[in-house]
């Protein structure tokens, strides 16, 4: 008899060796039909946002997907059947998050704004702003205690004529006399205008038309019960900084119009082949005064103008009032003129008061001439002096009337209807901002374009996947996927 030994040894190690290379070419097997299943995941989920809304990037360079598809019903099965036509029909895909673009106050718009503000114009497209906030902030506080000052002294003028009234009906009709009678004239004309028409009837050029537009609030994307997403994203941080904020303000200004006539500053000439505004410039919109919305948030135009004039009314009010009372020439002037409407009105004791109120209403006309000069596409002077003062007072006494209606000078170096603009966008609450420009774009995409199935909160810019795969046979594989537009 021969032993075997060696023979059962080779055979042993022959099935071992076998085995561990049929296990490995197993796990080969496996490995690759895990990846060749996320690669069809991910190779789905990149087409499906390849599918972004292409005149919402034309026009306001902002990527999204219209979960709607042009249809104006949104689901989520539309999202996933996408995903199986694009070649991921053996992976059940679960969306398990998704932002829209109106989530957390238009969080997901500000970013890509952002992010197309500082790829294109850089920091130095707002450089020359940073450093003036606070002043801004300053203005805006002195032209908000300008209103309790007007109204002051607008109950101190009424106080005056009522109490000039009951001294002239007491006398002769002989010795009374009119301040107003075409003598003196009157200096609070303007003043009295504001009050009875309000302050459109004083501010606007005579060649500039009123827009009459109105939009629906309920319907607006800000106002409405929106769709919302789910789920944790990664996020920006710092879109509330001055940085930001002033460049995110630079994309409302260069993307939605305004009522002021001058188009063409020289950060718009700069960017006028890039700017949305000037392929769809001449198009039809439900509002005119896009900025003066955003700023506002009302359903007219005439409403938004209105809103905006006031407040730069009060802070060019508290301006040129500043400079009225350390002018020497001027208050002497106003004190030679309330001196004689004091005595006509039979109450010298009155002169201070009067001139007072002369040196207020001065420097409201002076106020309505400068917003005028601005909405003509004109520069007027932030702090005023001798050379640059446009309204004299003689002319303050015909200025609330059809004859008074011309702008001034246009000023090197001084301040635009734009300015303003951005005065009061930066002090506006960002998250309404936000929003009212995704109202904007909504409505002028229907506008525009005809798209009257767009809905802002309806448009996808990030998605969050659980993938569950069958490989090898019985085998499934779950694995996670995410994508977005950052």
């Amino acid at each position: 008899m021969k032993r075997a030994e060696i023979t059962v040894f080779l055979s042993m190690a022959l099935i071992l060796i076998v085995s561990f290379i049929l296990g490995i070419m197993e796990i080969t097997v496996i490995h690759i039909s895990k990846n060749m299943n996320r690669l069809e995941t991910d190779r789905a989920v990149f087409s499906l946002f390849g599918e972004y809304q292409k005149d919402l990037l034309e026009d306001y360079h902002v990527f999204s997907i219209d979960g709607t598809y042009e249809t104006g019903d949104y689901s989520e099965d539309r999202l996933t059947g996408r995903l199986h036509y694009y070649g991921s029909a053996n992976t059940d895909h679960e969306i398990t998050g998704i932002q829209f673009l109106t989530d957390n106050h238009g969080q997901a718009f500000c970013e890509q704004v952002l992010a197309y503000m500082e790829e294109c114009y850089g920091i130095g497209l707002i450089r020359e702003f940073a450093g003036s906030t606070e002043e801004w902030e300053e203005q805006c506080i002195e032209g908000e205690n300008m209103q309790a000052e007007g109204e002051k002294m607008t109950g101190q003028y009424e106080e005056l004529k009522k109490a000039a009234e009951e001294v002239s009906s007491e006398l002769p009709a002989d010795e009374t006399a009119d301040p107003e009678d075409g003598q003196t004239g009157n200096p609070f004309q303007c003043l009295e205008e504001i009050e009875k028409s309000g302050i459109l009837s004083v501010v606007m050029p005579q060649d500039m038309a009123l827009s009459g537009k109105e939009i629906r609030l309920e319907d607006q994307v800000s106002v409405r019960e929106i769709n919302t997403g789910y789920g944790s994203f990664p996020a920006r941080t710092g879109t509330e900084g001055i940085a930001e904020r002033l460049l995110f303000n630079e994309y409302i200004l260069q993307n939605f119009r305004n009522a002021s006539e001058n188009r063409g500053s020289d950060k718009e000439q700069e960017s006028a082949d890039i700017n949305a505004e000037d392929a769809a410039g001449d198009q039809p919109r439900s509002l005119e005064y896009e900025a003066e919305y955003i700023i506002s948030g009302k359903s007219s135009d005439k409403q938004n103008l209105e809103s905006v004039l006031t407040k730069i009314f009060l802070m060019r009010l508290a301006l040129n009032y500043v400079y009225l009372i350390g002018d020497t020439g001027k208050q002497a002037e106003a004190e030679m003129f309330a001196g004689v409407i004091a005595l006509l009105l039979l109450m010298p004791e009155g002169t201070e008061l009067v001139k007072q109120l002369i040196l207020f209403a001065w420097a409201a006309g002076e106020s309505a001439v400068d917003i005028r000069t601005m909405l003509s596409g004109k520069k007027t002077a932030l702090i005023k002096s001798e050379e640059n003062w446009q309204v004299s007072l003689p002319e303050l006494l015909t200025l609330g009337g059809s004859s008074g209606k011309s702008a001034g000078e246009d000023v090197q170096g001084g301040v635009s209807y734009e300015d303003y603009l951005r005065i009061f966008l930066f002090m506006e609450d960002q998250d309404h901002t936000a929003m009212r420009a995704l109202d904007r774009i909504e409505e002028n995409l229907a506008d525009v374009h005809g798209m009257d199935y767009f809905r802002a909160d309806y448009c996808v810019t990030k998605l969050k996947l659980k993938n569950t795969g069958v490989i090898f046979g019985d085998l499934t594989y779950t694995y996670p996927a995410y994508f977005g537009y950052e």
